[in-house]
């Protein structure tokens, strides 16, 4: 691996980790084609951009938890009942059309985004019950969890504006997906090839940027970044995610 290709790489990762980091969501999606693209083989490529994901928004998540930007009674029922119903929609992608499937999942992120961007929910007089939030978390979750895994994409996608949606603020929405996709993530790395065949020094420094990059965007979020500022940003992100998923169907 020359030079140029270690100061790309970390650029990239290190500006993607920080963005994403933002929203709560992964990067994988876009690191993937990325290394693919400079020549690492897609067995290795994929492990990798896992791996960054739960490197970049377990720092992520920490910083979050320690703003106080988690609602643990909605992520646990979200984790848990992503985690559990994932390797059950893995195991249906054989038998469903898949392609349909994705265009339906970008137009879905289009709808988000279009919310995200020019929808004005009102504000709650009170927050949800207890019963209700649980209740609701284990519903994103079965859902997220079964596409994410059907799709082979990560359910932080999906996960994010329903949150949003059920009247959780849009950084505690991003700080407990961000808790959530950690989980996701590693579950989809243990699913891959070991990492036996890869240049550790790369991991490493990769993991690094990771790490960096996700410190520096949830600081930004935490402190700098209004709620309505937020939803722009997240708005955008989810429109770019749609526009990749559309190119990958039509190329």
């Amino acid at each position: 691996m020359s030079p140029v290709f270690y100061v790309l790489s970390a650029g990239v990762v290190f500006l993607f980790s920080g963005l994403l980091a933002m929203a709560g969501i992964g990067a994988a999606f876009l690191f993937v084609p990325f290394f693919y693209y400079l020549g690492v083989p897609l067995a290795e490529a994929t492990p990798i951009a896992l791996l960054l994901n739960v490197v970049s928004l377990l720092f992520a998540a920490i910083n979050y938890w320690r703003g106080r930007l988690i609602n643990w009674r909605v992520g646990l029922p979200v984790l848990i009942t992503a985690v559990a119903l994932s390797p059950v929609g893995a195991r249906l992608t054989p038998y469903v059309n898949k392609r349909l499937l994705l265009g339906l999942f970008a137009a879905f992120l289009v709808f988000a985004g279009f919310m995200m961007l020019f929808y004005r929910a009102r504000t709650r007089s009170r927050p949800l019950a207890r019963s209700a939030e649980v209740t609701a978390g284990a519903g994103i979750g079965a859902v997220a969890g079964f596409l994410g895994g059907m799709l082979g994409v990560g359910g932080g996608n999906f996960i994010l504006p329903v949150l949003n949606w059920i009247g959780l603020d849009p950084k505690i929405a991003a700080g407990t997906t961000s808790l959530i996709v950690v989980f996701s993530s590693l579950s989809g790395f243990l699913g891959h090839v070991t990492l036996g065949g890869l240049n550790p020094t790369f991991v490493g420094i990769m993991a690094v940027m990771a790490a960096a990059g996700s410190l520096v965007g949830s600081q930004l979020m935490k402190v700098k970044l209004s709620s309505a500022q937020l939803k722009r940003v997240i708005g955008v992100l989810l429109w770019l995610i749609a526009a990749k998923m559309i190119f990958d169907l039509v190329k």
